[in-house]
């Protein structure tokens, strides 16, 4: 893995549960202890870094310290091993202790911009909002083609419902990384949350376009929406279904964009509906709700 990236997956690291932490530490524990990472060579070095995280996710700290401890002993003074350090003391320190480790490096090196974003990540879980933005504009300012930065500004600006915010940083990735469909699914869905409708079903048109199979043999129609093209169809038939049931919403476009005409509203509704029906049939084997609000209520329950 290069330098870069890893240092990027540190800054976003965010704790969590799962099969795979707990996999990865269970099998780790045995490498520990037989000494195993020692025989690897280099690649040891990243192996025990994502073993660390999986101790830290499970909250096996004493696995996590032993890992930590090989690493720094290793490469000392290493900006990946700070970043480390850091997560390790958010795990368990207060707040307020990790912020000042964070300040103390960056007063050192304002350009580690991974230090930047954990310093953000430790101001988000204080819910200091205001200054977890200001921070994070400031870095972008700086360090303007971090994609990640940028939706992690949109989605500050999103858990205060401030959508058209979230939009304009939105925008920075789509133009940083315009073959990413799920940044243009986060776009499409922050754009309804923000009631432009048309701006929204156009966006989900398009990761439609960008995430369909294309496969000469098995036809759009008769494939079955899964993943990123399965939200996207039912992000479209949402908007479908408001621009039927409130009109209104046809001319609410924040964005200017212009919606479709009636008859192409209900020729993109229907053929929402065939794709989400299809996709909850193969998902639940069960038939579909007939009446619109219930088809999309288990609809929601089957995406999430």
């Amino acid at each position: 893995m290069e330098f870069a990236t890893a240092v990027q997956k540190l800054a976003s690291y965010k704790p969590r549960k799962s099969a795979q932490s707990r996999a990865t530490l269970a099998k780790g524990i045995l490498q520990l202890r037989d000494n195993a990472f020692s025989r690897q060579g280099e690649e040891s070095w990243e192996s025990l870094e994502k073993l660390t995280l999986a101790a830290l996710d499970e909250e096996n700290y004493e696995v996590a310290d032993e890992c930590l401890k090989l690493i720094s002993d290793r490469f000392p003074n290493s900006p990946r091993v700070d970043c480390l350090t850091g997560i390790r003391m958010e795990a368990t320190e207060r707040p307020e202790i990790a912020l000042r480790y964070y300040e103390e490096l960056l007063e050192a090196d304002s350009s580690n911009s991974a230090i930047w974003r954990r310093k953000v990540s430790v101001l988000r879980r204080m819910g200091k909002i205001d200054a977890a933005v200001t921070e994070l504009s400031a870095l972008l300012d700086t360090f303007y083609t971090e994609v990640d930065g940028w939706l992690e500004l949109a989605d500050l600006y999103n858990s205060c419902q401030q959508y058209t915010y979230a939009l304009q940083s939105l925008s920075h990735a789509l133009l940083l990384a315009p073959q990413n469909p799920f940044h243009f699914l986060l776009f499409a869905e922050t754009a309804y949350l923000a009631s432009d409708i048309p701006l929204s079903l156009k966006t989900y048109l398009q990761v439609v376009d960008m995430t369909d199979e294309e496969d000469d043999e098995v036809p759009p129609s008769d494939s079955v929406p899964t993943g990123i093209t399965l939200r996207a169809w039912f992000g479209v038939k949402l908007c479908t279904y408001k621009l039927v049931s409130e009109p209104r919403s046809i001319s609410n476009s924040g964005s200017q964009t212009p919606a479709p005409t009636t008859g192409n509203i209900s020729s993109l509704d229907e053929l929402a509906t065939e794709r989400l029906r299809t996709a909850y049939l193969n998902t639940t084997g069960e038939s579909p709700p007939k009446t619109e609000r219930a088809f999309l209520d288990a609809l929601a329950k089957v995406i999430q």
